[in-house]
């Protein structure tokens, strides 16, 4: 294959293609399920998640939104919207004024102790029972160096 062209080729194609799908459907799968079974979207389930998984359910919200792929504005409305279920609970930062800390309430804990048992097999599902052992240790190879180039592309702004 010529390297300088524009093109992908058939087998970047098909690639690209299967990803998009992968990158679309996904998504709007997992909210369908949890919009369904629990009245939240998939990225309100990965906040819960990743809050529950803090040292002390706690995290600044800037980095909250960095491990969540997120816009602070976009982590805000989240945020007013899981203060006002008593999900969340914000602060300042005692070490630092500038930041606020977001913490998991029991509420909140419960809330995701309810809707991962649907959600995990969802996931399963869709992602895991498809593939084979190795199948799904390449692709974590894969998907680990495209999301490390993407976060740097993130990072640049």
């Amino acid at each position: 294959m010529d390297m300088q062209s524009p093109w992908l080729d058939d087998e970047q194609q098909a690639l690209w293609q299967a990803l998009l799908t992968v990158v679309i459907a996904l998504p709007a799968t997992l909210d369908r399920q949890l919009q369904r079974d629990a009245g939240i979207s998939n990225f309100e389930y990965g906040v819960l998640a990743r809050l529950s998984t803090a040292d002390e359910a706690t995290m600044r919200l800037s980095d909250l939104a960095r491990v969540c792929d997120s816009t602070q504005p976009r982590l805000s409305k989240v945020m007013d919207r899981f203060e006002i279920r008593d999900w969340v609970t914000r602060r300042p930062d005692p070490g630092d004024g500038r930041y606020t800390l977001a913490t998991l309430t029991d509420a909140g804990r419960q809330k995701l102790v309810e809707s991962a048992p649907e959600h995990v097999a969802q996931v399963k599902r869709l992602v895991f029972d498809p593939l084979s052992a190795a199948q799904r240790r390449h692709l974590t190879t894969a998907l680990t160096r495209i999301a490390a180039t993407l976060r740097k592309e993130l990072d640049r702004g």
